[in-house]
């Protein structure tokens, strides 16, 4: 197969990429970051900002292109100038427009595309993906899927790795966790997702699927975390008015702790029914894999961490419980 990621140098198109190549098959990855892609991958440098920007790819003819873009004119302008029998788009469960229930499956409601071809914040993300779905789908035969939360090495948002390299570095005998500890959880291992999107390019499965481990819970991740870290700190559960008021916030950015929202309105944010997705092979493996193979990675980490807490911060955090 003949193989074009767009991407291809990144925690899933990179992984994607050497997934395809372990499976022999031929593959370009084509982007504009310095990451390198995996050995054995050629690399053609292009700007998908630009309208002109995949004009180095002319003349080439794909079997699949596979495409994780997040902006809706990099897609369509995907769509309109490369040559592909059939197309795979990685998109997310932000594609959906209410996450107050458990386990939605594809046919839920979707928020409303995004006209623009640019996001104007992250707010956009969710309809940005809609509108890349959309381009992807009128273009011909093509599989979108909407992946839940990533996990693994690789991960630099630290979502999935947070938890585990806390409990292995503990501030005290205590690590903060929020007291929710029955917040759903869902996570895909990125070696299992890259692995099965290979395989929905290989045999042209064209449809919608939702992709995301096994619906679980924050304090059953925590304890999978702890073990993986063979850490002996024990969570101490604070409720969640009292972070706010320390000024501790949820999921993702600074000084926030992940794997958990602070809003019943989106109480199934993590969670997909995966049942169709599973019915065309898709597996996952056990958490307990997926995290302790996260923490080996966290050892080698050059970039910081986009969610959690730092040592000073645990600290204070602790102190004032």
């Amino acid at each position: 197969m003949e193989l074009l990621v767009l991407g291809g140098t990144a925690f899933l198109g990179h992984e994607i990429a050497r997934s395809a190549l372990a499976r022999g098959h031929r593959v370009t990855c084509a982007a504009r970051g310095s990451a390198e892609p995996p050995a054995g991958a050629a690399f053609v440098r292009i700007d998908r900002d630009q309208d002109d920007g995949l004009a180095p790819l002319a003349g080439g003819r794909w079997d699949v292109v596979i495409d994780v873009a997040r902006q809706p004119g990099h897609v369509r302008r995907a769509v309109r100038d490369l040559t592909a029998d059939h197309r795979v788009f990685v998109s997310s469960g932000n594609a959906y427009a209410d996450f107050s229930s458990l386990e939605q499956s594809e046919d839920a409601a979707t928020l409303a595309p995004l006209a623009a071809d640019t996001m104007s914040s992250d707010d956009d993300y969710g309809a940005a993906k809609v509108a890349c779905e959309q381009a992807v789908l009128a273009a011909g035969p093509a599989a979108v899927v909407r992946s839940g939360l990533i996990a693994g090495p690789g991960d630099w948002s630290g979502r999935s790795g947070y938890w585990p390299w806390r409990f292995a570095h503990p501030v005290g005998p205590e690590v903060v966790v929020p007291d929710d500890l029955h917040f759903p959880c869902a996570m895909v291992d990125v070696r299992d997702l890259a692995a099965w999107i290979v395989g929905l390019a290989e045999r042209r499965v064209e449809g919608t699927f939702n992709a995301t481990g096994p619906t679980t819970d924050l304090q059953s991740v925590l304890q999978v975390a702890a073990r993986v870290a063979a850490s002996t700190a024990r969570p101490r559960p604070v409720p969640i008015e009292r972070l706010r008021e320390l000024g501790v916030g949820d999921w993702m950015g600074p000084a926030t702790l992940p794997l958990w929202i602070d809003d019943p309105a989106w109480r199934g944010f993590a969670t997909m029914d995966t049942g169709r997705a599973r019915a065309h092979g898709l597996t996952t493996r056990p958490l307990e894999e997926t995290l302790a193979d996260v923490l080996a990675w966290e050892a080698t980490r050059t970039q910081p961490r986009r969610c959690g807490l730092t040592d000073d911060e645990e600290r204070r955090v602790l102190a004032e419980l």
